[in-house]
């Protein structure tokens, strides 16, 4: 097959070890052709510009900037970019961050290489690729309410260690209010303490530590 037909891929990802893991799944795969690779948000976009590849596989977490963050840059630019999240993370918050911002598709890092490699010819042909694990994860959470910008910065806050009196200085509000907001992050989490509270925002992605 000429280098044309192939489906053109860009790497994303900031872990040498994983970057080679893809490079050699996708140089196994006869219609495939790894074009570039980058380790951070930045050279993501670079190389995006430079190379305009048919698919592109970006890691969530990057050290200069989210790969959602990367992703919406891209497709401000090229509105047609395809764009797979791969992560470990599996938080119903981003993901439904990262197919808001445009994502065609939302692996794992922890699936088989045949997921990817299926998922690669999907999202190239124009369809998008959700894992039922990863849809799960998204339903299990859909029609409850979401927490403000307010109650999301009161709960990193909290994860930082922070007491109320803390908070409330840090953010000019009063106790009270901070009280209050603590009440409401708890309800909508289902949370029977502010621990719990932290774990659960921190598993679905809603706060990072």
């Amino acid at each position: 097959m000429s280098d044309q037909a192939r489906i053109r891929v860009l790497c994303v990802d900031d872990h040498p070890l994983l970057r080679e893991g893809i490079a050699a799944i996708i140089s196994n795969q006869p219609d495939m052709l790894l074009l570039a690779q980058a380790s951070t948000g930045c050279e993501a976009i670079q190389k995006y510009r430079e190379h305009q590849p048919d698919v592109t596989l970006m890691d969530l977490r990057l050290p200069d900037m989210s790969g959602i963050d990367s992703l919406i840059a891209i497709r401000a630019e090229f509105p047609d970019a395809r764009v797979i999240i791969v992560t470990t993370y599996e938080g119903d918050v981003e993901i439904q961050r990262a197919l808001g911002a445009g994502a065609r598709g939302y692996m794992l890092k922890s699936m088989p290489p045949r997921d990817l490699v299926e998922g690669i010819r999907s999202v190239h042909a124009g369809k998008k690729r959700i894992p039922q694990e990863v849809a799960n994860q998204v339903a299990e959470h859909l029609g409850e309410e979401t927490l403000s910008e307010r109650e999301v910065e009161v709960l990193r806050r909290v994860a930082g260690g922070n007491r109320n009196r803390d908070i409330a200085e840090q953010l000019f509000i009063s106790e009270e209010t901070v009280k209050v907001h603590i009440k409401h992050i708890m309800e909508k989490l289902y949370a029977s303490d502010r621990t719990q509270a932290v774990a659960i925002a921190v598993r679905r992605g809603i706060i990072q530590l």
